[in-house]
């Protein structure tokens, strides 16, 4: 008898980590993928644009893959698409405003032409391949036309709730589809993958509206020029800034690239209602008194080339921020991003402009459902299996034990980790082995060509800086031409270290005569012997541990 197929749920991203949200979902020669993130780089990646996930199992299994799935359009879930799409060519689905976004990060990579997109409405089922059927589930959150996916598989179905909360007066559109996920429930769902993002906040996220409130009472109490800094995918709260400044007689600019895409797009597709005159342009802000104006950026994460952090240090070419300036952070910092959004802040006080931020008063709301939200998602999937996504492992675990508290057995929770592969079939579930998944690194046009040795070279370079050392020996190998030269960068300022420099000179010197004149003499055991005794030389005088480059010449 055939032995029975196994459905594969596998996370190649997105667990253990905030970003790289990528799933596969795999059942006998048929593969469909949910999402196609990035991630910002940490602060021990130097240098480094963005991380994106290694689709080396994908690459492989390339001719399986059925299409990509999308929840919605942030770019933790589709900023690595362009680079997956260079490679594996499958169409995209997604509701109207993701596929937009989308089409816009295409053409910059000249991919557009080539890539089959779809857009789909809520309600609106997909079949994909012989496998699947995918239904697209109206949910709330930062950005508009978010999905669930309802995936039908032949062992049973599986949900994916993508990034979601309960709003019940949302901004834009309807609420959350409750009822269809009540409906899934009753249907009966195999294994649920869930948001766990907020699960350490107790309650319910608040509406999006209450930020609304806030802005025009601050609007309203201010004679200042008003600059807001938020996510440039936050549809809804863009809308908000905008619709305060309209009802406060206040023309409205925008500035940061990605801030003026995402207007730019939402306009056209009828997201955002802007009133004909309301935009004016950033370089006519000028031309304005400051209580007629509103600026929203880009740089709520204190992001370094972002507009706002140039204009804290007054480096941005058009905004000079001054102490008549009122300042708003409407977001929270992502794990990781504190002390640059913290920097930030410090630097707008140092400047004595006013700055308001969360910390001090409800200019922002979360996205993302808290515990009550959770449960209640639980309550009405009922589902089999339960696997926790989207989090760092902590949030994963409680995420589990909020699941057990509503009457999900622990045996059926699984903390998966990206790469794990889950098999089910429509009575068991179990963690069977692994495919490989990690980290790729962009920096410029270059994909993966950056890895740990080089980022240990420039968190290195970084830290202690690096010497130089340049001799020049004679043809024959009998002589040293000039004594050797040393170059510092990052390490000392040499007009005023010539002493350590001429100890410098004088140990790479001993080495060099140590080797001239010997038959054979071998140049990379010349160059690993001075960059040795120049780095113990070094070490000695300063318990400093620059990097040392030698450098022969031969003339």
């Amino acid at each position: 008898m055939a032995k029975a197929k196994k459905l594969k749920i596998i996370p190649l991203g997105g667990l253990d980590e905030i970003g790289k949200n990528l799933t596969a979902i795999e059942y006998g020669n048929e593969i469909i993928m949910v999402d196609c993130g990035m991630a910002f780089p940490d602060d021990d990646m130097p240098g480094i644009d963005m991380v994106i996930n290694d689709i080396t199992y994908l690459e492989k299994n390339y001719q399986k893959i059925k299409g990509v799935f999308l929840t919605h359009g942030h770019e933790d879930h589709i900023g690595g698409l362009p680079y997956f799409l260079k490679s594996i060519n499958v169409p995209v689905y997604g509701t109207r405003l993701t596929i937009g976004l989308v089409e816009h990060k295409l053409k910059e990579h000249n991919l557009l032409s080539r890539v089959k997109l779809v857009r789909v409405k809520y309600g609106t089922v997909v079949k994909a391949g012989q496998c699947f059927t995918v239904e697209f589930v109206r949910t709330n959150h930062s950005i508009a036309d978010s999905a669930a996916l309802a995936i039908k598989t032949p062992v049973g179905m599986v949900v994916h709730m993508g990034d979601f909360k309960i709003d019940t007066t949302p901004i834009v559109g309807e609420m959350i589809d409750l009822t269809r996920l009540g409906e899934l429930g009753k249907e009966g769902v195999l294994a649920l993958m869930s948001d766990s993002t907020n699960v350490e906040r107790k309650g319910y996220t608040m509406s999006e509206r209450t930020v609304g409130e806030k802005f025009d009472s601050i609007f309203q109490n201010s004679k200042k020029r008003i600059i807001v800094a938020t996510f440039a995918s936050n549809v809804h709260r863009v809308q908000q800034i905008i619709d305060a400044a309209v009802r406060n007689g206040r023309k409205v600019a925008v500035s940061g690239r990605s801030m003026e895409n995402i207007v730019e797009i939402s306009i056209l597709l009828g997201y955002m209602n802007v009133p004909e005159g309301t935009l004016i342009n950033i370089d006519n802000i000028k031309k304005y008194r400051p209580n007629q104006v509103v600026i929203i950026t880009t740089g709520s994460q204190g992001e370094p080339m972002s507009a706002l952090t140039r204009m804290a240090y007054s480096d941005h070419r058009k905004v000079e921020i001054t102490k008549d300036d009122l300042i708003i952070i409407s977001a929270t910092p992502i794990p990781g991003n504190e002390r640059s959004i913290s920097n930030v802040i410090n630097e707008l006080f140092k400047i004595g402009c006013e700055v308001v931020y969360s910390a001090l008063t409800d200019v922002h709301v979360s996205g993302h459902a808290c515990q009550e939200e959770l449960k209640l998602i639980l309550a009405l999937l009922k589902p089999k299996f339960f696997i926790p996504v989207h989090g760092e492992r902590r949030h994963l675990v409680l995420h589990k034990e909020l699941a057990e508290s509503v009457g999900i057995p622990s045996k059926n929770c699984f903390i998966l980790a990206n790469g794990r592969i889950l098999e089910l079939d429509s009575r068991s579930a179990k963690v069977n082995g692994s495919v490989q998944a990690g980290k790729i690194l962009v920096d410029g046009l270059g994909v993966g060509d950056v890895g740990n040795i080089v980022l240990r070279d420039r968190k290195h370079l970084s830290e202690d800086g690096l010497i130089i050392v340049v001799v020049t020996i004679s043809h024959d190998g009998k002589q040293m031409i000039s004594r050797p030269d040393v170059i510092s960068r990052g390490f000392v300022y040499v007009r005023e270290a010539e002493t350590l420099m001429d100890g410098v000179r004088a140990v790479a010197a001993d080495c060099v005569n140590a080797s001239l004149g010997k038959r054979g003499m071998d140049w990379s055991l010349l160059k690993s012997g001075m960059r040795a005794a120049v780095s113990h030389y070094i070490y000695e005088q300063t318990m400093r541990s620059p990097m040392i480059l030698p450098i022969i010449e031969e003339i």
